[in-house]
């Protein structure tokens, strides 16, 4: 029985390469730049207003798991996690209103994927819902 392998076996490259596959519709891959990032700040903006310190640990550790794949990634993560910090500071927004952006946002994932015709790359190992924001981050870093 062949077992796939596990998060820290695979590189980041193999990651992004099998990410991809669910990825190549040009209007999908848009979709997922503007709904990737606005999850990812949600996410951010209700583990915020439920509990700070628990957020900041539990953003530690995805900074972690970016970091045994690449120290650019992470960099770049940990970038964007303060971006995200500043967009929660400038918007105050409570529980609710997040929970709402985090649903559009993930509607808005589903219809790329109905258009792309390939089941969003989560359904087959939770793992993918960290590489989703790592390749949106790796295709800018792509662009300099």
């Amino acid at each position: 029985m062949s077992r796939q392998p596990k998060m820290s076996k695979r590189t980041l490259e193999q990651w992004l390469s099998e990410y991809s596959v669910s990825h190549q519709n040009l209007v999908n891959k848009k979709i997922h730049w503007l709904c990737v990032p606005t999850i990812f700040v949600s996410l951010l903006g209700m583990g915020m207003s439920l509990s700070v310190w628990f957020t900041l640990v539990l953003s530690a550790l995805v900074l972690l798991f970016y970091m045994r794949l690449s120290t650019p990634l992470f960099l770049a993560m940990g970038m964007f996690i303060l971006i995200c910090l500043s967009v929660m500071a400038a918007m105050p927004w409570g529980f609710k209103a997040w929970a709402a952006v985090f649903v559009v946002a993930w509607i808005g994932q589903f219809i790329g994927h109905k258009i792309e015709g390939k089941k969003p790359s989560f359904f087959k190992d939770l793992q993918f819902l960290l590489i989703g924001p790592a390749w949106v981050a790796n295709s800018l870093m792509q662009r300099k």
